[in-house]
C-alpha cells in the first residue's frame, strides 16, 4: 500500500484529520500518565510494613494526665496481659499505617551540614521489638540498657535500629552498624538493621522513602504512654481487641478509648490505603471513558469517509482492486492518523507528568509507558476502523456506474 495517496487524501480533510489527531494525542497523554499513577498507587499499597500485621492490634487511650502516665502504663499492661489469648502487650508510640509517629529531619554530622532527610521514629518500650515481629538482618536486638527516658520527643542519646532501605540511603555501600546521625542535639548510634520497617505515613515522599524508619528503644513514661501494641494469634485477634477495649473501663475508668485509632494493623492498612484504592478505580474509569470516546471518534470519522468515498471505492473495485486492498487502505490510513496523534501525545504526556510532579509526589514518567500506550492506541484504532473498513470493502463495483 502506497503512503503518498493516503497523505494526499488526508490533506483534503485537514480539519477532520486534525481533530482526530488531537483526540488521540490527548488520549495518549492521559493514558500513559493514568496508567503510571495507577501502578504507582498499587506499588504503595504493596509496601512491606516489616511487622507481623496479622497478629497485631493497637489500643490507644486518652484523657489522662502525664503525671499519672507511669501508674496508667502499669495498670494497662497488667490488665491487658490478663485477657485470654493475649501473647504480649507493650507500650509503643505508633505502629505502621497508624498515627502518632515522631518525624524529624536528621543530619550525618553533629554540625548539621550533611542532611539525611526526614525520618520516622518509633519510640517503643521493652518487648515491642519482639511483639512487632521485626526481622533482624545485622547487629543486635534492643538490650535492656538501650531503653532510656524520652527527652522532648526522643531519648537524648539512643542506640537505634534502622531499616535496610534507610541504611542504604544514608550510607550506600557501607556497613551501617556503628554509624551515627543527629537530629538537633539528639544523637543516635545504629546497633542493628531490620529487613523492613514502614513509616506510619507510608507513601509520603514517594515509594523510595516509605521505609525511612528508625526503631528507638525508650522507657515508658510521661512521653510514652497510652498506646499499646497487642500480639495474639490471627484467629483470635479481633476478639482480643474487642475484649481489650471493653476491659479498659475496669482497668482505667478515668481514660477514654480512641476507637478510631484502636484497630488491628490489618484494618489500619486497609483504612490507610482506602483513598489509593478509590483513586485507582477513578483513574480506571477515566481511562475506559477516554478510550471509548476515542474509539467512537475513529469509528465516526471512518464511517463518514466511507460514505463520502463510495463512488471512489466502486471505481477502484471496477478497475481491479480487491476487497482486501480496500480494507488495507483504510487500516493504513487509520494507522497513520493514530501515529501522528501518538507522536504529539508523547510530548503532551511528558508535559502533563511535569505538571503533576509540581503538585503531587510523583516521580518522572518511565519511558516504558510510551511504547505501551502507543501499542494500545494503535490496537484500539485498528479495531475501531475495522467495521467501517469492512463496509467499504463490501462496496460493489457497480457503484462506479451510478451518477
Amino acid at each position: 500500500m502506497q503512503i503518498k495517496p493516503i497523505l494526499a487524501a488526508l490533506r483534503k480533510h485537514r480539519l477532520a484529520t486534525l481533530l482526530i489527531v488531537m483526540e488521540i494525542a490527548l488520549a495518549c497523554a492521559v493514558l500513559c500518565n493514568a496508567c503510571f499513577m495507577i501502578a504507582h498507587r498499587l506499588q504503595l499499597m504493596q509496601v512491606d510494613s516489616g511487622v507481623d500485621e496479622a497478629s497485631l492490634a493497637v489500643l490507644r487511650v486518652g484523657g489522662f494526665d502525664e503525671s499519672a502516665a507511669g501508674d496508667l502504663n502499669a495498670r494497662m499492661l497488667g490488665g491487658l496481659r490478663a485477657i485470654p489469648g493475649v501473647q504480649s502487650v507493650s507500650v509503643i508510640e505508633a505502629v505502621p499505617f497508624g498515627s502518632g509517629q515522631t518525624k524529624a529531619g536528621i543530619s550525618l554530622d553533629a554540625a548539621g551540614k550533611q542532611s539525611g532527610g526526614v525520618l520516622g521514629f518509633y519510640n517503643a518500650g521493652p518487648g515491642s521489638f519482639e511483639a512487632l515481629g521485626l526481622k533482624l538482618e545485622e547487629g543486635r536486638a534492643p538490650q535492656p540498657d538501650d531503653f532510656r527516658p524520652i527527652d522532648s520527643y526522643v531519648p537524648a542519646d539512643s542506640q537505634v535500629l534502622v531499616s535496610r532501605t534507610l541504611a542504604n540511603h544514608l550510607w550506600p555501600g557501607q556497613d551501617a552498624l556503628g554509624k551515627e546521625f543527629w537530629s538537633g542535639q539528639y544523637h543516635f548510634r545504629v546497633t542493628g538493621v531490620v529487613a523492613h520497617l514502614a513509616r506510619t505515613g507510608a507513601g509520603e515522599g514517594g515509594t523510595g522513602t516509605i521505609e525511612w524508619s528508625v526503631f528507638v528503644p525508650a522507657l515508658p513514661g510521661p512521653k510514652l504512654a497510652g498506646t499499646y501494641v497487642l500480639r495474639a494469634d490471627p484467629e483470635v485477634l479481633p476478639r482480643v481487641l474487642r475484649d481489650a477495649k471493653a476491659a479498659v473501663a475496669t482497668i482505667a475508668p478515668e481514660v477514654v478509648v480512641d476507637h478510631e485509632a484502636s484497630q488491628t494493623v490489618g484494618d489500619l492498612r486497609l483504612r490507610y490505603f482506602r483513598g489509593d484504592r478509590a483513586m485507582a478505580g477513578i483513574l480506571l474509569g477515566v481511562i475506559a471513558a477516554l478510550l471509548l470516546v476515542t474509539a467512537l471518534g475513529i469509528v465516526g470519522l471512518a464511517s463518514f469517509w466511507v460514505a463520502q468515498r463510495r463512488k471512489q471505492i466502486g471505481i477502484r473495485r471496477a478497475i481491479g482492486a480487491t476487497r482486501s486492498d480496500i480494507l488495507h487502505y483504510f487500516q493504513a490510513e487509520n494507522f497513520l492518523i493514530v501515529g501522528f496523534g501518538i507522536v504529539l501525545g508523547m510530548l503532551l504526556a511528558f508535559a502533563l507528568n511535569a505538571t503533576l510532579m509540581q503538585f503531587y509526589e510523583l516521580p518522572h514518567l518511565p519511558l516504558i509507558y510510551l511504547p505501551l500506550g502507543a501499542l494500545a492506541l494503535w490496537a484500539l484504532g485498528q479495531l475501531s476502523v475495522l467495521g467501517p473498513a469492512l463496509r467499504a470493502a463490501a462496496v460493489p463495483p457497480v457503484v462506479a456506474t451510478r451518477s
